[in-house]
C-alpha cells in the first residue's frame, strides 16, 4: 500500500494562489496515473485533476485554466499549482493514484474567502 501525504492548503483571499504537495511513501513510477480530487463539506468528492505516467492532464471545467498538476518521479511527490482561487475551490483536497494499492491520506484543507 501506498501512503499518501497531502499538505500546503490553508486560508487564502479569492484571487490568491497557493500550491499542494502530496507525497508518496514509496515509488509512484508504476502508477498509470496521479489525481487530485477535493470534497467540499456536505458534498461527494469530487475529481479535480489528474496527470497520466506519459505526462498528459485533464482537469475538470471548474478548475480549467486556473489549475495545474504536475508531478516529480524523483521526489515521489504530486503538486497542484491552484491560482486565482473562488470561494467555491474551499475543500479538502486529496491525491491518489491510478493503477497501486493506496490508503487514503488526510487530506489538506482549503479555504477561499470572499
Amino acid at each position: 500500500q501506498v501512503q499518501l501525504v497531502e499538505s500546503g492548503g490553508g486560508l487564502v483571499q479569492a484571487g490568491g494562489s497557493l500550491r499542494l504537495s502530496c507525497v508518496a511513501s514509496r515509488s509512484i513510477f508504476s502508477a498509470a496515473a496521479m489525481n487530485w480530487f477535493r470534497q467540499a463539506p456536505g458534498k461527494q468528492r469530487e475529481w479535480v485533476a489528474t496527470i497520466t505516467s506519459g505526462g498528459s492532464s485533464g482537469y475538470a471545467d471548474s478548475v480549467k485554466g486556473r489549475f495545474t498538476i504536475s508531478l516529480d518521479y524523483v521526489k515521489n511527490t504530486l503538486y497542484l499549482q491552484m491560482n486565482e482561487l473562488k470561494p467555491e475551490d474551499t475543500a479538502v483536497y486529496y491525491c491518489k493514484p491510478t493503477g497501486l494499492a493506496f490508503d487514503w491520506g488526510q487530506g489538506t484543507q482549503v479555504t477561499v474567502s470572499s
